[in-house]
């Protein structure tokens, strides 16, 4: 009785925080053969746009290596300025809050912030979306404990990969934890959020829509920026890395680690396998299902419509190298069904994957409040604490070998 009443409450809270936003546009399907260059040039006006995107979805599969290959860039820079909001919503909170920071920027309360500028390889028709930003959370060596310092720890970092339509302050304490820690942190802004996003836009809407072709080309672009990042670091001396990603952003981060061997800490905070399944099931993109509905796509067909952006596709080549991993679903969870989180486990363990699972008491947006945002911390903070820690250890052993 008592778990009953629980799980109807939390499905009550949960669906009236995935509703409270009313700037969501059911936009028409569009194929977007264009965004995709190289990878759609056999189509012709002869052949079926859905049985072509599914076919180039195979191909993308197939010849992952070259679509999520990338030219390093040339143009790394750190850039200082005051940091900014960028709501994705007009709700009256968010508005204040907004206000207060640029209020404190003018009244000289705040200092100015570093972040990483560069341009993506991937280019797109927006010039402010291809600026890849990323603010830059270094760490300093005071900030390490007595114990780590005696491990003579080599230069770590982590790059955090916030969810769809995050501010650009999402995850921003994630990042300053991992400070203390002596680990450096990325904070990266995905395609077309916050500093990003195309000035005709309120939300982030075109990392996810009904333009296929899009979607697909934002998850490729996100994946060749965190792996530009990788580069970035490096230059900098840093040799171990790890990345966390919440919800679209562990979509991005798991693609990325499994086209990337040098990510060997993954922290997946909500995890799907099908790109598909989540859009047409999941509550906060209720708007995108309606779209295809109306094209009279199904849930079966838009899975194959997604498949080079299904983290599924990639099991294998994400298996095949050692990596330290954590996954994190929510047991009442109305945007990435637990069903689909269980399979992520499932596959995990059947590919020999080295990873730990924990389960929130709550729902997807729910994980973002009190007290469950706490307990979500906690998971991933001394997962990552643990995981790069170990790294530093058996560094040590092999040099003492």
């Amino acid at each position: 009785m008592l778990f009953s009443f629980y799980a109807k409450w939390m499905t009550a809270w949960e669906t009236s925080l995935t509703t409270r936003d009313t700037n969501r546009v059911v936009r028409p399907l569009e194929w977007g053969f264009d965004w995709l260059d190289n990878f759609a040039a056999g189509k012709t006006a002869e052949t079926i746009p859905v049985d072509e995107m599914t076919a180039l979805n195979k191909e993308i599969v197939r010849r992952s290596h070259d679509f999520f290959a990338y030219n390093a860039p040339q143009d790394f820079r750190l850039e200082s300025r005051q940091q900014e909001l960028f709501p994705t919503n007009v709700r009256p909170e968010t508005l204040a809050q907004e206000a207060e920071l640029k209020r404190q920027a003018r009244a000289g309360e705040s200092e100015p912030a570093q972040f990483l500028r560069f341009t993506s390889p991937v280019r797109t028709p927006y010039p402010e979306n291809d600026q890849v930003n990323a603010r830059w959370y270094p760490a300093a060596e005071s900030l390490s404990s007595s114990s780590d310092a005696k491990l003579d720890k080599p230069k770590q970092a982590i790059i955090v990969m916030p969810q769809w339509n995050a501010d650009a302050i999402s995850h921003n304490a994630l990042c300053t934890l991992f400070n203390r820690f002596g680990i450096s942190a990325l904070r990266l802004s995905k395609p077309y959020h916050d500093i990003r996003r195309p000035a005709e836009l309120e939300r982030s809407d075109y990392a996810v829509s009904a333009n296929i072709g899009r979607t697909i080309a934002s998850c490729r672009q996100a994946v060749v920026d965190i792996r530009s990042c990788l580069d970035w670091l490096q230059s900098e001396g840093y040799t171990q890395f790890g990345i966390l990603g919440t919800s679209l952003g562990s979509c991005y981060a798991f693609i990325a680690a499994a086209h990337d061997p040098r990510l060997r800490v993954c922290a997946f905070n909500h995890a799907s396998t099908w790109f598909g399944d989540v859009v047409w099931t999941g509550q906060s993109t209720r708007h995108i299902r309606a779209a295809f509905e109306q094209a009279g796509l199904t849930q079966d067909r838009v899975r194959q419509l997604f498949l080079g952006i299904s983290p599924m596709s990639y099991m294998a080549r994400f298996a095949a190298n050692p990596r330290q991993v954590l996954v994190v679903h929510a047991k009442y969870d109305l945007t990435f069904l637990p069903e689909f989180s269980q399979d992520v486990i499932a596959n995990f363990d059947r590919s020999g994957v080295n990873f730990v699972s924990k389960i929130l008491p709550c729902g997807h947006y729910t994980s973002g409040e009190t007290p469950f945002k706490y307990i979500d911390g906690w998971y991933l903070g001394s997962f990552v604490y643990r995981s790069f820690r170990k790294l530093a250890e058996d560094r040590i052993e092999r040099y003492a070998d």
